[in-house]
């Protein structure tokens, strides 16, 4: 049952000290706000950056580079070259692994061809387990499949590039293109996924079959370099283990010789860049729950001015039968009608900022360097809301316990 009585004493006391009241309320107010505001930005930088990990966050990649120690006999400064041996040997030995997608680059100065017009591109030899690793759509036609690799079909499946200097208006399903003088046949578009400077240069790529590249274009049983994904509930740096180790031990290289083979480990990239955020998000809660609390301690000595100069309407009520209890909840609901609305507000001030920089930025497709679009999560609103009604209460609960001690005949000689 809602008491008039009381939100009528609440109001006039509000109303008789509005610049003391608005002052102190601001505090709680800009805590609030900080707290929607640095979230809601961490969180549009984490949008931007995880926006560049268009790959599976579980991938590993391996490569190989020249060897720094010798070793049983051979000198250091050799190169390894992976081939289709190790490719079989990972899948025998390394039960851990689900996925491996062997590839290869075309290497040299060419040009692809297709009538009379001619571009420089980029040609990788892929799988189709390249899906499972890179996001990739493939608007028309389609994309590698099992018998284009075990049959070394001459195909290939041209990016956006590709469309735009060689074919234009036209549709480049079933026609054949000339790569350094061997002919393919398009049966696939693909469009890559992601941001920036990689989704550019990735559109520049053709992809055929690899092993098709390694037969046509005189790389037998050569593998560049290979990505790999494992099965779930297992850490990449597993797989990156044991497969490196199961290499080293292929290609007589030194277990302690860190430098024969390359790697990059997505998943342990992307668990640092978690971690990042989540100091970010420690760091914003930490600044803001400080001016917060600064904001408390102002409402929390208000009340105790309120208390003081309500001191003989305390000792009366008292006189006449009011409980302790009374006392106290009249006292607590003012500091969280100060402390919800103030903060209230800073709510609706930081969501509605944070909610018209992510529409514009949405609408425009707008990212400014690493910064994304920001957003404000229910869950944070949720909490920041509890924090209001709670701080309100804890603000208002020392003046309230010392109203409830008044004795009403002190406070009846009070002056």
């Amino acid at each position: 049952m809602i008491d008039i009585d009381k939100w009528t004493e609440i109001y006039n006391t509000v109303k008789k000290h509005k610049l003391r009241t608005a002052l102190t309320a601001f505090g709680v107010f800009w805590g609030i706000f900080m707290l929607v505001v640095l979230l809601g930005a961490g969180k549009g930088l984490e949008n931007g950056i995880m926006s560049e990990f268009n790959i599976a966050k579980n991938a590993v990649f391996i490569w190989t580079q020249r060897t720094s120690v010798p070793y049983m006999g051979l000198k250091a400064g050799r190169f390894i070259q992976m081939t289709n041996d190790d490719v079989a040997a990972i899948r025998a030995n390394v039960p851990e692994v689900a996925v491996i997608a062997p590839s290869n680059r075309l290497q040299g100065d060419f040009a692809v061809n297709y009538g009379v017009k001619s571009a420089a591109f980029t040609v990788d030899g892929e799988t189709p387990e390249l899906l499972r690793v890179k996001p990739i759509k493939v608007p028309s036609g389609r994309f590698l499949n099992s018998k284009d690799i075990k049959e070394r079909r001459k195909v290939a499946i041209v990016g956006p590039r590709t469309l735009e200097l060689l074919f234009k208006d036209e549709d480049p399903i079933g026609k054949y293109i000339s790569i350094k003088g061997s002919y393919f046949l398009v049966v696939g578009t693909f469009e890559p996924v992601g941001k920036g400077e990689d989704i550019v240069e990735d559109s520049k790529v053709i992809y055929i079959p690899n092993t098709t590249l390694q037969q046509t274009f005189n790389q037998p049983n050569q593998v560049g370099f290979m990505a790999l994904t494992p099965k779930p509930g297992v850490p990449a740096a597993v797989i990156e283990d044991k497969v490196k180790t199961l290499l080293m031990k292929r290609h007589n290289v030194a277990p302690e010789d860190l430098k024969a083979f390359g790697s990059a480990n997505v998943e342990k990239e992307y668990q640092d860049v978690q971690g990042l955020f989540m100091g970010i998000a420690g760091f914003s809660w930490l600044v803001s729950i400080g001016t917060i609390f600064a904001g408390i301690i102002g409402v929390g000595n208000i009340m105790l001015i309120v208390v003081k100069e309500r001191t003989k309407e305390i000792g009366v009520r008292k006189a006449l039968g009011a409980t302790p209890w009374s006392i106290i909840s009249l006292i607590i609901q003012e500091s969280i009608v100060i402390t919800g609305l103030a903060g209230y507000i800073g709510l609706l001030g930081g969501t509605g900022l944070i909610a018209t920089i992510e529409f514009f930025m949405k609408k425009y497709d707008v990212q400014a360097g690493f910064f994304g679009a920001p957003e404000v999560n229910l869950g944070i609103a949720l909490t920041a809301t509890i924090l209001l009604v709670l701080t309100g209460a804890l603000a208002g609960l020392i003046p309230a316990t010392k109203a409830a001690r008044v004795n009403p005949v002190v406070a009846l000689r009070d002056e």
